[in-house]
């Protein structure tokens, strides 16, 4: 169901089977919504009927015959009120459950992401505004669908007893008018998504931009920021418009699936005349069309047009959000087509035709670049400096955006905080306790867990002399080196399905980098993305992407030997270099030559990330600033997704 309202079937498809799901498995309430719904339908099919009977019976002279007719109808208002009266209580019997199934839903995904340490602050807004919209949205929606199938049914049924010739007439439009609504009911709910989620983007864009304001004004960012934010805005108004666009065509459907048997009958009437048609007929059929057809029409495209959208959309969003985390396993197989609703795994990272640039006459760093990497990968991406790979790791964790082609996460947009953890070359370490430090991703995380992660990543060494978890950390006073395992260890302990480490292990020595990439590549149910400082990151990856700024090239060791020459003279030239004197935290010579010599850029530098350009993400923490930076722990908003 995750992505049910982003595509035209799959909107209806998420609809049809909730009214489905919902009266089969509850038939007693169903059956009794049928019934008072034909009891309520009952003037619907008699009153073209009544009125031409008796407008025939005053022409020629039947007064009596005249008032039995509308005495019946009268009866008739009666029974159709007594059924009004009574479809509330198997109506509330259909939906109440419906709604008391999704707050289930809603706390228990809240309550396995806090089991797992991540906090679900969505899930309380989920619980008190989402569920109670579905809920009288779908009450809403199951009035209007089943009054306008009981008074077309009605309508059609009277019209075949007062003249079955009408009923070649009314057909033809009205069939019409469903299938244009029905055509662009899809088409409009996934606008309307867009439209909602270009809020949501916007907001976050907006809160990011204030709680990094001092950053973008120290890095002279303030034209980037501004360009960023105006994308999604510009955006947001094309979405305002398509769903714009939608309502009219809404009211066109409407048009002619309402109006044209009303005209059709009236152009036809000498037709039917001819054919023994009455002006009781005539005033009857157009009365079938005005007060029958029309009305229930005009009920069924306002409230599929409006509340049938807000069900689809707010219900996709709450099924979404509140699907259990898949792990992987080696019996399941993925694809990148799956359906919603599919028992497959979709791709951990998915790049179609991605082209990225830092400015508009810039030349691409990324070009047409289409990556998939499978769930559970461990895929390298190495070449020489300033070639892209940093770029293409800040595209997948969604801290920049392509100038053209998509890029998905877990098969959503990229930049979701709960799919992924981005740890970049200068870590960053605030100033509280080890123990802060390390579960700041994993609040809910267990002595067992830290323990296991600080095991897991070296970080014993560094436990002992800062005194243990409990001791408070002086960013000032540690090394880059020891920053980054800190970083390491905290990405370990994190949920999120997709580590992205950016030359995270540049600070560290071989071993300890070793170490550490090794204990990614063996953390049950995630995938690991390398942006390799050393070639030895590669050999220890089971597939290698090989950026040369013009083309990529994907494949295992061997495979690129034979066919890469860029490959093997990396490998040639490419060394891990001599170790550091010191262990872990100690920093590497700088002459030690991590990347070829012939290429320029320093090896031991910053990466080429974008820097008046960055996105500002919330929760994401790149360095920028001098390399000891000191902040407080609330520099980093909680719930975010730095992973250094």
């Amino acid at each position: 169901m995750k992505d049910a309202v982003t595509s035209r079937r799959g909107t209806v498809r998420l609809l049809l089977r909730l009214l489905v799901a919902s009266m089969r498995a509850r038939p007693r309430p169903t059956a009794r919504l049928a019934f008072w719904s034909l009891a309520e339908a009952v003037p619907t099919i008699v009153f073209g009927q009544a009125v031409a009977r008796a407008v025939d019976a005053f022409r020629t002279g039947r007064p009596v015959d005249a008032a039995c007719w509308l005495a019946a109808l009268a009866g008739a208002a009666v029974a159709g009120a007594a059924g009004a009266q009574r479809l509330y209580r198997p109506l509330a019997q259909l939906v109440e459950p419906f709604r008391d199934e999704l707050v289930r839903a809603v706390a228990a995904a809240g309550l396995r992401r806090s089991a797992g340490g991540g906090a679900d602050a969505g899930a309380v807004a989920r619980l008190t505004h989402q569920v109670e919209i579905v809920r009288d949205t779908f009450g809403g929606i199951l009035i209007v669908l089943r009054g306008f199938l009981f008074a077309t049914a009605g309508a059609l049924a009277g019209m075949l007893t007062l003249m079955p010739e009408v009923v070649l007439l009314v057909v033809p439009p009205l069939a019409l008018g469903l299938g244009l609504f029905g055509a662009v009911f899809g088409a409009a709910a996934v606008r309307q998504r867009e439209l909602i989620v270009g809020e949501e983007r916007i907001a976050e864009r907006a809160t990011a931009l204030t709680e990094g304001l001092r950053d973008v004004v120290a890095c002279g960012g303030e034209d980037g920021m501004r360009a960023d934010l105006g994308t999604e805005v510009d955006a947001q108004a094309a979405a305002g418009r398509a769903v714009a666009r939608m309502a009219a065509v809404r009211a066109l459907a409407l048009a002619i699936g309402g109006w044209g048997p009303a005209l059709l009958i009236l152009a036809a009437a000498p037709w039917l005349v001819n054919r023994g048609a009455t002006a009781g007929t005539l005033i009857g059929a157009l009365t079938y069309v005005l007060h029958g057809l029309h009305p229930a029409l005009e009920s069924m495209v306002r409230g599929m047009g409006g509340s049938g959208l807000r069900l689809a959309v707010t219900l996709g969003r709450i099924l979404e959000t509140s699907a259990p985390q898949r792990e992987p396993d080696g019996d399941t197989e993925w694809t990148a087509d799956a359906a919603p609703g599919d028992s497959v795994l979709r791709p951990a990272v998915e790049l179609r035709a991605v082209t990225f640039a830092y400015g508009p006459a810039s030349e691409p760093v990324i070009r047409d670049l289409d990556l998939t990497v499978p769930p559970g990968e461990h895929l390298a991406v190495v070449g020489p400096s300033g070639i892209g790979k940093s770029t293409l790791a800040a595209l997948i964790a969604g801290l920049l955006r392509p100038r053209t082609g998509r890029i998905l996460v877990d098969g959503r947009p990229a930049g979701d905080p709960r799919a992924r953890v981005l740890i970049p070359q200068e870590a960053y370490v605030f100033d509280g306790t080890l123990r802060d430090n390390l579960t700041y991703l994993a609040p809910g995380a267990t002595p067992a867990a830290i323990a296991r992660a600080v095991i897991a990543v070296g970080l014993e060494g560094l436990t002992h002399r800062a005194g243990g978890l409990a001791a408070r950390l002086d960013p000032a006073a540690l090394s880059a080196g020891e920053r980054q395992l800190i970083a390491l260890g905290r990405a370990y302990l994190a949920p999120a399905p997709l580590i992205v480490l950016d030359e995270a292990g540049c600070h560290l020595d071989p071993a300890a980098e070793d170490a550490a990439e090794e204990a990614f590549a063996r953390r049950p149910g995630g995938t690991l993305i390398v942006i390799a400082h050393r070639m030895s990151s590669a050999l220890r990856a089971r597939r290698i992407l090989v950026l040369d700024g013009s083309s990529a090239d994907l494949g295992e060791h061997e495979e690129l030997l034979a066919r890469s020459p860029l490959y093997r003279d990396l490998l040639g030239h490419w060394t891990a270099g001599p170790e550091p004197d010191a262990a872990a935290g100690s920093e590497p010579d700088a002459a030690a030559g991590s990347e070829p010599p012939f290429f320029l850029g320093d090896p031991d530098g910053l990466h080429a990330v974008a820097r008046p350009d960055l996105a500002v993400d919330a929760g994401q923490v790149v360095a920028d600033g001098a390399d000891l930076q000191h902040e407080g722990g609330g520099y980093l908003r909680r719930g975010g997704s730095a992973g250094g």
